[in-house]
Order: structure tokens, then sequence, then C-alpha cells
């Protein structure tokens, strides 16, 4: 029975990795931060109580920036694989806190490699690093001959995230070609569920949007409109980080749909979902949008009601316009084929958080 070792298992990712591991039966081992209040929401229904004869869900505390807590860890839970999913991954708030994101999501992925190696498990525990398409840096002149970003596309990071990543992505390409480990970088981008945190764009937009729906909200506030994303399921992709640990030789991967939406799509795809038709006026920060028809009878809405507002306080120093992958050599090579677009996603997150509200 192989045994994982998860950090940020409490997260989005995490929770998904950790439900899929156990049913290809693994024995998984999650790393928590200590919170005064709970923070387990997302696995809770895979919780095992410690007192079970033979768990096979573990909890442990620990912290990406505590070297002897993360080598204590991997010494006794022994792993198989590691997938390091842990991190400070808002890019927004990476502005306002570089220093921490630079411990943490550069230096952790150090920390683990390093205890793998002083732990002479190099031959036994295989490694996954949560990269990012933040590396990219939505550049125009490193783009494959197809306008995408692939493998081979250079880095070009614009936040303090994307910076810290870039260390993480190339220390364990250097552990992988130093010491010969299986040693892997996913680089993904962007991936959504209704498990996604409610500060990320798109957790922000199918709440808002639920509640006004709901007549609990009136309006809401976001930032660029015009940048666009390539957004997949994060069911889709915790499957393809668990291919990438399955595969033969170790690798670098992009998990990627290769289909972009703006945000201003995303939000009228939102509100589509219930049955309601926008209007968008204006320009840059002075953009807002309006209701201008409802065509579902369980929510029908004020006409001309303006429901959303441009605060330019959620703009990045450095905006990122553009990011979308190239997912061929998943495909090909692995065969991983996303079961999820971008419509069954909205749909699915706008109906979990309409049920969320409605119980409030």
């Amino acid at each position: 029975m192989k045994v994982a070792l998860i950090t940020g298992v409490t997260g989005q990712d995490g929770s998904y990795l950790a439900e899929l591991l156990l049913e290809k039966g693994y024995i998984v081992h999650g790393v928590k931060r200590r919170s005064s209040s709970f923070n387990t929401q997302r696995v809770d229904h895979i919780y095992q109580d410690p007192h079970v004869k033979n768990p096979r869900f573990k909890l442990h505390y620990g912290d990406l920036t505590d070297s002897l807590n993360i080598t204590k860890i991997i010494k006794d839970t022994q792993p198989d694989e590691i997938y390091n999913l842990g991190a400070m991954s808002h890019v927004k708030v990476s502005f306002d806190m570089p220093e921490y994101v630079a411990n943490v999501d550069g230096i952790g992925p150090l920390r683990i490699l390093e205890a793998v190696r002083l732990l002479g498990l190099e031959k036994k525990t295989k490694i996954y690093q949560a990269s990012t398409s933040e590396l990219y840096g939505g550049m125009k002149n490193n783009k494959n001959e197809n306008g995408f970003y692939d493998e081979k596309s250079a880095f070009y990071p614009r936040s303090p995230y994307g910076v810290a990543k870039i260390y993480g992505f190339w220390i364990t390409k250097n552990y992988r070609e130093a010491y010969d480990m299986f040693a892997c970088n996913g680089i993904l981008f962007n991936h959504e569920s209704p498990r996604r945190g409610e500060t990320f764009v798109t957790r922000k937009i199918t709440r808002a949007v639920a509640q006004i729906a709901l007549g609990q909200k009136d309006k809401f506030y976001l930032g660029n409109l015009d940048a666009k994303r390539d957004w997949g399921h994060a069911k889709d992709y915790v499957r393809m980080m668990w291919m990438i640990l399955q595969a033969d030789q170790p690798e670098d991967w992009v998990i990627a749909t290769g289909v972009s939406t703006s945000v201003r799509e995303m939000v009228s795809m939102a509100f589509k979902e219930v049955g309601v038709e926008l209007e968008f006026k204006g320009k840059d920060s002075n953009e807002k949008a309006f209701i201008k028809a409802c065509h579902d009878k369980n929510y029908q809405l004020q006409i001309g009601k303006e429901v959303l507002s441009i605060d330019s306080n959620y703009y990045r120093p450095t905006e990122v316009d553009y990011l979308v992958g190239d997912p061929t050599k998943a495909k090909v090579k692995l065969g991983w084929k996303p079961e999820h677009n971008i419509t069954s996603l909205v749909k699915e997150m706008i109906q979990s958080d309409l049920k969320s509200f409605k119980n409030n």
C-alpha cells in the first residue's frame, strides 16, 4: 500500500487530491497549520479519528517555514510520494507579504527536497512540486507558435508570488538533476471549484451572484475585467498531479485547458446561470454592470440595477492580462484529458453557492 504526504491538504487541491488517493488505496498523511479556529472544513468528510484502528487518513501539524518540523514529518511517515501543494497563493496579497511568500513558496520546496535527501529517501520518495502559470507573466514574446505557454516557454514572473514560485521550480529541477531524484514540477494554470477560497476572483464572482440572486446583496466589486485566464476544474488537475508521479521519468508538465476566458465573461456566465442578462457600460475603472433582463422566474431582479463596479484597489501593481496554457504534452505522453469545461465549472460553483446561501 503506497503512502502519500500532502502539504496544503486542507486547501482546495489538497482536499481533492486526498480523496483521489484514498480511492486508489493509499495511506494519506496531510500537513495542516495550527489554528485557533477550525481549518479542516474541506477534509472533514474524510477525516478519521486517530483512535480508529489503522486509519488511512492522518493529519499532522506542520509549516513549510519550519525545517525541523517538515523533516520530522517526512521521517515519521516515510512517504512514497510527496505532493507539495502548500503555499501562500494569492497573487495580489503577495505584494503585501513578499518576504513571507518567499519563505513559504520559495524556500518551502527546498526544505522538503533537502529533508528527503538528508533522510536518504532519494530513491524511494517521488516529489511533486505545485508550480504556477504566473511564472510566464503574461508576456507576448514568450508564447509558442500557436500563442500558448508550454514547457519550453521562457519565464517572466511579475509578482512576488511568481518570483517565489520560480525558485521552487528551479530548485526542484536542480535536485532532480543533481541527486537523481524523481522530482517534478506541475505548472498549473488557474483551476477552480466550489472549494476555491472565497477571496479568489472566481469564487468572489459566484458567491456574489448567488447572494444577489437571493436578495442578500446589492452589488460587488472587482478589479481588472479584461484579464484573461485559462480556468479548469481542480479535480482534473489533481488527477494530473497523480499521473505525473506515475510516469516512467521525472519531467515538468503544463496543466491547462488551452481555453482562455476573461473575468468579464466569467461574470456574465455566472449571472446567466441564474437567468440574468447583464449590460456593461463605461470603460476601465469606470466600467459597471447592470441588469438587462431576467429569464428565470425564481430570480426576478430589478431591471437596470447596478450589480458590479470596479475598485482600483484590486488592481495588481504589475498586471498579467493574459494566460493560456498548452496541455499537448500531458495529453500525448500521459493521456490526460480534462473532464470538465468552463461552462460546467461555473454551473457547479453557482449551484453550490446558491445552496450554501439558501441554508444560511
